[in-house]
């Protein structure tokens, strides 16, 4: 126990420095799961837990530290798993060691994570599990409830400006792929509804306002460029007409009134 608590503050220190040397970090980190692994960190019933209470706790600040320096990697696989593992303290032992102080700030991040990568069925389960209470007045929570709620209504202005105002800034990196889903949405929607539209009006919508930020979105989505700078959806926003077999229809109609005069 002493080795670990000796990585532990090692971690901590370094971890406070701003930035962090996510490298370092990261060598630390690996060093903890293997010690943590060893000593069995994860008790197995409630007396076990009872009797493991400090190791609950300094196994449960470790996976938070994780959490965010996954999320400075850029590494997702990472942070799912991390996660997971990290729930389990927050749900399932917060009678022996009490609530974090980073519980919510964490889950709101993993429910913007979930929202970012348009997965909405995950994120109504893991919403299920909070309190009515904490869902509409928990500083972490309720922002991320109300970027799903522009989504649904469709007011996509709302989450571009949402973006310069997030609770921490460790949501920024998700916010960031939350607005390029986003994007990609409008694009869809820009697609389906123009024949034509300029590079100007394109970005207006996209929320683009560097001409070479819409110049790659539109490369990104394989846009045509005509040489007065307009962008052409001609070949996507119209559909083929379909001939309608009007005779079949026609004796369909016929026989079911036949059968429904016959019923009668």
């Amino acid at each position: 126990m002493a080795s670990v608590e000796t990585l532990y503050k090692e971690l901590t220190a370094e971890w406070s420095k701003r930035p962090p040397n996510t490298k370092k970090c990261g060598q630390l980190l690996d060093q903890l799961k293997i010690a943590l692994v060893k000593m069995a960190f994860l008790p197995t019933d409630g007396n076990d837990a009872q009797n493991s209470k400090k190791q609950l706790l300094l196994a449960r600040c470790v996976l938070e530290i994780a959490v965010e320096h996954s999320v400075l990697s850029k590494d997702l696989q990472a942070f799912e798993r991390y996660m997971s593992q990290l729930k389990c303290y927050y749900y399932d032992y917060a009678k022996i060691i009490g609530e974090s102080d980073n519980k919510y700030k964490l889950l709101g991040l993993n429910l913007l994570y979930l929202l970012s990568g348009n997965r909405v069925s995950d994120f109504h389960t893991e919403l299920e599990l909070l309190s009515v209470d904490i869902i509409q007045h928990n500083q972490y929570i309720r922002p991320i409830l109300a970027l799903e709620q522009y989504i649904m209504e469709g007011r996509y202005n709302k989450i571009f400006q949402a973006k310069s105002s997030m609770p921490a800034e460790v949501y920024n990196y998700f916010m960031d792929l939350l607005v390029e889903t986003v994007r990609d949405e409008i694009g869809a929607c820009i697609e389906k509804s123009y024949e034509k539209i300029s590079a100007k009006d394109a970005a207006k919508r996209l929320n683009l306002r560097v001409p070479d930020e819409i110049k790659v979105f539109g490369e990104k989505r394989q846009w045509k460029l005509e040489g007065n700078g307009n962008y052409s959806f001609t070949d996507r926003s119209i559909k083929p007409k379909e001939a309608l077999p009007s005779e079949e229809l026609a004796e369909q109609v016929l026989s079911y009134a036949r059968d429904l005069e016959m019923i009668v």
